[in-house]
């Protein structure tokens, strides 16, 4: 029984109409590709002008044939009550109804029309299907957050249940925890992992104390695919050593779709049959592909609610290899609001700090898993989990690593704790600015 499809079904999303629709669009000769795109742009417009008064109101100085003249939308302008932002005939109660993890710092509530949510699930099934992936008879072994409150908790079980899937809590990430994981992988045949990337990279640490290779007592494996926080090559590199399979870097938002999926050739293709995705600058000019910019999307098919040039809070550049049948996405550098200002005004993605000390901390395996803060221009702190203590000359090193990377002058403390805190959804995020 296919019982994923039956869920979705049960649901009122028409998964086998828009399977269908997707085939279609992927079957088009390069000059029909180009002429689909340009209408759904322009009916996506059309459609939300007349009936919607949110976009109606947002896009007064639009021009229908001058695709430049229509508004970037951010999450601010979508920070007021669903119910004013739903076309005509859409309520809360025809609706898909989700809310953004926050994670950007402005979180809000989104709709999808089901026929959108449909042909979303159609994406990712055909992405997750380069890799023998079947979400009705692949075998999932899920890496997220849950709900702690009794009716929230349930109702991802019973979720996981009609997804075929086990979801391992990212709260407790200890080695008894990780014992009692992998006890389940020994007795579980699981197709495929999927879930946030730092707790899967701390199981493949603890793989890797134990010397075990995860496909030596669970061969049924596949695939590894993370999502939703910072893969770094080494951590890829240790996972596809300890996993015994490729490691999948996904990007996506709950509230679009699936933007981008690591493809068999070890590329970021860009989903641009559900969404049209363009980097901008900061005048909000379209850059060519290789320069680095502002992700903007349009969701083609949201009818409920508009998602047009809708910047998504992120920093990355298509590479130059891209076309329009096939964008690829040279490097995501992070969230636009990721970034540490300096005493002296220059200012530095919040990455970088979090690249300078993981070279010069993770390197013994003593630190399993850290973050950053910064508290005032010249202060940041470092809280991580460790078995021992950070020496004197390790916090030196790493102080005098961040000083020649960025400037003299910073001050850097050192917390050591016995947990990370993660957001309620489960996700760490490496790098947070208090100014």
């Amino acid at each position: 029984m296919r019982l994923f499809d039956f869920s979705l079904k049960v649901n009122g999303f028409k998964i086998d109409k828009a399977k269908t629709a997707l085939a279609k669009i992927q079957a088009k000769n390069d000059a029909d590709f180009k002429t689909y795109i340009e209408q759904k742009k322009q009916e996506i417009i059309l459609y939300h002008l007349k009936h919607n008064s949110f976009y109606k109101a947002l896009g007064k100085s639009i021009t229908i044939n001058d695709w430049n003249s229509v508004p970037v939308i951010t999450k601010r302008h979508l920070q007021q009550p669903i119910e004013q932002r739903l076309s005509n005939g859409f309520t809360t109660k025809n609706v898909y109804l989700n809310k953004t993890s926050g994670s950007s710092g402005d979180p809000f509530i989104f709709a999808k029309d089901k026929w959108c949510h449909a042909m979303t699930w159609a994406e990712i099934m055909s992405r997750f299907a380069w890799y023998g992936i079947d979400f009705n008879s692949s075998r999932q072994a899920r890496f997220y957050g849950i709900p702690l409150d009794k009716k929230g908790y349930y109702k991802e079980r019973v979720k996981d249940w009609f997804s075929n899937r086990y979801r391992f809590s990212v709260f407790d990430l200890s080695d008894t925890a990780f014992k009692e994981t992998l006890d389940r992988f020994k007795s579980d045949k699981f197709d495929f992992i999927n879930g946030y990337t730092s707790p899967i990279v701390q199981f493949a640490k603890y793989l890797k104390r134990k010397d075990v290779i995860l496909t030596s007592i669970c061969p049924s494996l596949k695939v590894c695919i993370v999502t939703s926080e910072m893969l770094f090559e080494d951590d890829k590199t240790l996972m596809e050593t300890q996993f015994g399979v490729p490691v999948v870097n996904e990007y996506g938002a709950s509230e679009l779709d699936l933007i981008a999926f690591e493809n068999t050739n070890d590329e970021w293709q860009v989903n641009n049959e559900t969404l049209y995705v363009e980097i901008l600058d900061k005048k909000g000019n379209v850059l060519p592909y290789g320069e680095e910019g502002r992700i903007v999307i349009t969701s083609l098919y949201n009818k409920a609610h508009p998602l047009i040039r809708y910047d998504v809070g992120d920093v990355g550049v298509l590479s130059e290899k891209s076309t329009l049948r096939k964008p690829i996405l040279k490097k995501l550098i992070g969230r636009t609001n990721d970034v540490a200002v300096l005493p002296s005004g220059k200012k530095a993605a919040g990455l970088t700090f979090y690249y300078i000390t993981k070279s010069v901390i993770e390197n013994d395996g003593n630190v399993s898993e850290f973050v950053i803060e910064q508290l005032a221009l010249d202060h940041f702190i470092i809280r991580f989990v460790s078995k021992e203590e950070l020496s004197n000359e390790q916090k030196m090193v790493i102080t005098t690593e961040m000083e020649r990377y960025l400037e003299p002058g910073i001050n850097v403390d050192f917390e050591r704790v016995e947990i990370l805190k993660r957001s309620k959804s489960g996700k760490l995020k490496q790098f947070i600015s208090k100014l």
